[in-house]
């Protein structure tokens, strides 16, 4: 006999009296997943529209990612980096191998801790040719999202992330996404040491770079001799139909972050520095404890083969038509979104004016509905599901977002 599960409510009151109230949860305690479906502790179920935040890109159990999880969990847990284990060392190079432009890894925890160490490489790359502090500018742009750290929360250029944290630290500039204009005012100044930008903007309200900018940015930075650093950590491994998203914008970087999908759960970062930069950083000049854990690189090994797959990006393709032609359905049917927008399984519907500000309300429905999903803003209805999700998954997915939406609008 098992015992008899805690009740939700109860569970979610430990969470209301323990965890520091810096969340909101829905009064949801999630229990179990297979594939893009999710079961609570009441027994209820629903289609997963929102990964884990992107992460969960191979859904829930994939019988690979397990397999290497227990295999390893069977060897060695950790060990840090004053020893070598293989797991890390496969990574990094599969990594290098998988990218086309980096020369070395650095391996952490998060998607904040790889953007950390990438403002810090840029900053140290920047010492070590004579520059001055105040000429180690770093450019980033509104409505971006780098992470919570003190220094990600400064290059996270929204107001709202930041209240209540200065001072925070010098050294960045903000600049409106997509303005080539402004980006080549903003090097006039002889300040600036590196660029750093989403490909595709997530938290910013799902917007991709407009055609072009990207390769404008790459050619100010080599005519000021600044680096070009990428922040994949949601758009990248496979999210928008390659394996990293700045393929499609035909650049090569200086500096790539990851996180999120390359763990597919198990948490896990990555910077990857090209050779510009490869040197940069030498012995005592950064390090992580738990960074290249055993454990969660052989899982992210797995993944990273996995997400490379024909398989799975082909999937990312016809997945993502098959969404954006059930969203205009949707949209014919209640007029609830003023653009649909993004790149391959990484899409925002943006809602029309007089729905503005409801993203969180909408999204309320769509649980009661039997639908997980996100918000990137109060405007701005997320759409990541796993990668590897199915077209009866997808096609009930969207059910049960067009019942939630009409429930929404009769309201």
């Amino acid at each position: 006999m098992h015992p008899q599960h805690p009740s939700a409510a109860s569970l979610i009151d430990l969470g209301k009296r323990y965890w520091l109230p810096v969340y909101r949860p829905r009064d949801v305690v999630l229990d179990r997943g297979q594939g893009s479906r999710v079961w609570d502790t009441e027994g209820r179920d629903y289609i997963d529209f929102g990964a884990g935040i992107a992460v969960n890109a191979l859904g829930h159990q994939d019988p690979d990612l397990l397999g290497a999880l227990v295999a390893q969990a069977h060897k060695l847990w950790h060990s840090s980096n004053v020893f070598y284990t293989e797991p890390p060392l496969r990574l990094a190079e599969e990594l290098v191998q998988a990218s086309g432009f980096a020369e070395r890894v650095f391996l952490c925890n998060s998607g904040a801790e790889a953007n950390e160490a990438a403002i810090k490489l840029v900053r140290k790359w920047a010492a070590a040719q004579g520059r001055p502090p105040q000429r180690r500018v770093i450019v980033t742009f509104r409505g971006s999202f780098h992470g919570r750290t003190l220094a990600t929360v400064t290059a996270t250029a929204q107001p709202k992330y930041q209240e209540g944290y200065e001072p925070l630290p010098q050294g960045f500039r903000y600049l409106d996404f997509n303005d080539a204009a402004a980006l080549e005012q903003a090097f006039a100044a002889g300040d600036v040491a590196a660029v750093m930008l989403e490909p595709v903007q997530g938290e910013g309200g799902v917007l991709p770079a407009a055609p072009g900018f990207l390769a404008r940015v790459r050619e100010l930075c080599d005519a000021h001799d600044a680096l070009l650093v990428l922040d994949e950590i949601q758009c990248g491994m496979g999210r928008t139909g390659t394996l990293f998203a700045h393929v499609q914008d035909r650049v090569k970087p200086d500096i790539v972050t990851l996180a999120k999908a390359l763990g597919c759960g198990l948490p896990i970062g990555a910077m990857l520095a090209g050779p510009k930069v490869a040197e940069a950083m030498q012995f005592g000049a950064h390090g992580t404890t738990f960074g290249g854990n055993p454990l969660a690189a052989a899982v992210a090994r797995v993944a990273l083969r996995k997400l490379a797959s024909p398989q799975v990006l082909v999937n990312v393709e016809r997945q993502a038509n098959d969404l954006r032609a059930g969203l205009a359905r949707i949209n014919e049917a209640l007029g609830l979104f003023a653009e649909v927008r993004g790149r391959g399984l990484m899409i925002g519907a943006v809602l029309a004016e007089a729905h503005r500000g409801k993203a969180g309300a909408i999204l309320d429905h769509a649980a009661a509905h039997g639908l997980l999903l996100l918000q990137a803003g109060p405007d701005v209805l997320r759409f990541v599901p796993p990668l590897v999700i199915t077209d009866e998954e997808l096609a009930e997915g969207l059910g049960r977002l067009r019942a939630a939406l009409a429930d929404y609008a009769g309201a």
